[in-house]
């Protein structure tokens, strides 16, 4: 489907700058353009690309003052990065839909779905479940008993959701994902351990988003929550009874232990250990790698393991580089005085 620039600018609400006829049908980044394809400048560290791309159409910021000559016709908006997730989600709407339900699958004779839904071959669906409007669930997706989920809900192939769970409106489950596996608890018993059953459910409020392969255990009792508006990256561990805050992203293989809280609007970053029964106030900044083992108050910026103010971190970064030389400055220091003591020893 090719879309003018004049079209593009219209639904954007953009200025052209250039030939509002020119078409393109594909999207490039602006240092691998192409003819007929759009691109974006958001960053000013790619702004020399801009003079040589060959993409049709470039995607620049109202401010944008060129400097050189280009030949891209460029379409001025407020924020081009936003711009293009808005151009991205038409595209997206625009292309082939799943619908139906494929064969084999299993349905039990209790479960409620609606006749909207796409159900992919292999997929397992159990006794009392719910599932609402627009549904897609692709193929080896199993859902449990007594499972809801909302409307206009993706869940990508090799899906679990255990038994009791509830997926609420918009969510979007990718590959591998699992919500429900048993909370990791054990009672140590005459040198041995028990494992204590997990009761609870999971509960992912809407417009969550869950990556690849990361799993959130249900609660011992209760729920383990993830509230409204969350996105989880790829491979990352949420343990049993733990909360999410709204609007929270974290970075792929980060781990979070039981019974912890972490505030709404954070930004985790990857590979962070967040340890058991904490709670992390809201609007937290969690440099990569970092270990929480306490409390965070709200609107802190944190890195290291254990985690300190981003600043002292990047002050003892800067000092660790400099022990080498500090090392050298000492051992000729202790040589010098080596050989004063000897010479007032000759005294």
């Amino acid at each position: 489907m090719k879309f003018s620039a004049q079209q593009i600018a219209d639904f954007l609400q953009g200025e052209i700058i250039g030939d509002p006829q020119v078409t393109v049908d594909n999207l490039s980044k602006i240092e691998e353009g192409t003819p007929g394809t759009l691109s974006f400048l958001a960053n000013p560290k790619y702004t020399h690309h801009i003079y040589n791309t060959q993409a049709s159409i470039v995607l620049v910021r109202r401010d944008f003052v060129a400097e050189e000559k280009i030949s891209a016709t460029l379409i001025k908006v407020d924020d081009p990065y936003s711009c293009l997730a808005l151009l991205l989600n038409l595209v997206s709407q625009a292309m082939p839909q799943k619908k139906g339900k494929e064969s084999p699958i299993y349905v039990a004779a209790s479960a409620q779905i609606s006749e909207s839904i796409y159900i992919g071959a292999f997929a397992y669906i159990g006794e009392n479940t719910r599932i609402g409007e627009n549904v897609k669930i692709y193929p080896q997706v199993f859902i449990g008993d007594d499972v809801v989920i909302g409307d206009n809900v993706i869940l990508y192939p090799g899906v679990k959701i255990y038994q009791g769970c509830r997926i609420g409106n918009n969510c979007i489950l990718h590959a591998g994902a699992v919500i429900g596996s048993d909370g990791f608890g054990f009672a140590p018993q005459n040198g041995e351990y028990a494992k204590i059953p997990q009761i609870g459910n999971v509960i992912l409020e809407e417009n969550v988003e869950i990556g690849a392969n990361t799993t959130i255990d249900r609660s011992t009792m209760g729920s383990t929550i993830i509230r409204k508006g969350v996105k989880l990256d790829n491979l990352i561990q949420v343990a049993h009874n733990v909360e999410i805050g709204e609007h929270t992203v974290m970075a792929a293989q980060a781990g979070i232990a039981g019974s912890s809280k972490v505030g709404s609007h954070s930004m985790i970053g990857g590979q962070v250990g967040i340890a058991g029964h904490i709670q992390l106030g809201d609007r937290v900044t969690i440099g990569a790698q970092s270990g929480i083992p306490n409390h965070l108050p709200d609107g802190v910026t944190v890195m290291g393991y254990p985690a300190v103010p981003a600043k002292d971190f990047a002050r003892t970064t800067v000092y660790i580089k400099q022990l080498p030389k500090l090392n050298d400055e000492v051992r000729s220091l202790r040589k010098e005085m080596e050989e004063l003591q000897k010479l007032l020893n000759k005294d």
